[in-house]
């Protein structure tokens, strides 16, 4: 279509959410379309999506670990500055540092939008020894697995608990979607678990003195 200079028609006025920078340096991809992973903090992929309100546009950012297809850090937010990615990236480090991770070597893969080759941005990756990564500009394909997480939270979140009459009522829904997400929906991508019981059952055969498996009480 786009060497035919065809267009399919949209209604309303479509909103862009990925705009390159065509100043930035981009880094290579280091992924090429392969969205596996060996253990956690291997690679992550991030994007974010709009959610129209009553109230106005509310924007809503993801950071996914590819191994457990676990969803480490999100934000939402009514604008869609450095800060809404930078917020969500801030919120994976958080959880990985709490949970005693370095996320030292994590490729990070995203799009070519400018929030994600800002100078802030590219920096922070840099000072936790994360890998930036960034697929081609306008091909799906290259961030697949994150845009999947945002086709499931259209259609798991936006679609079911929706219209939302303001922003905030967006995050709480967000919020109780991410959780469920993590703890409750099983993927058949990591053997019908939950991320969450996908990352446990590797950090228990790591580490199986640290997490020793539970038995039969033994009866005196």
């Amino acid at each position: 279509m786009r060497q035919q200079g065809l267009r399919g028609v949209r209604r309303g006025k479509q909103f862009v959410t990925t705009r390159p920078d065509d100043k930035a340096v981009r880094p290579a991809d280091h992924v090429q379309r392969c969205f596996t992973a060996e253990r956690p903090n291997q690679l992550w992929v991030v994007d974010f999506t709009y959610v129209p309100t009553w109230a106005g546009m509310g924007f809503t950012a993801f950071v996914t670990d590819v191994y457990a297809r676990r969803i480490v850090g999100w934000r939402t937010t009514n604008r869609i500055p450095t800060e809404l990615p930078l917020d969500a990236l801030e919120m994976a480090l958080w959880v990985r540092d709490r949970a005693g991770d370095t996320v030292d070597g994590v490729i990070h893969h995203s799009d070519a939008g400018s929030q994600y080759t800002a100078l802030r941005y590219s920096d922070r990756l840099a000072d936790v020894g994360a890998i930036a990564s960034i697929g081609t500009v306008g091909d799906s394909y290259d961030n697949a697995l994150a845009e999947s997480v945002v086709g499931l939270y259209k259609n798991e979140c936006v679609k079911i608990d929706g219209p939302f009459k303001t922003v905030d009522e967006l995050e709480l829904a967000t919020l109780s979607w991410v959780h469920w997400f993590n703890e409750h929906r099983l993927h058949s991508s990591i053997r019908y678990l939950t991320p969450i019981e996908y990352e446990q059952q590797y950090r228990r055969e790591m580490n199986p003195q640290r997490h020793p498996s539970l038995g039969k009480p033994t009866l005196h």
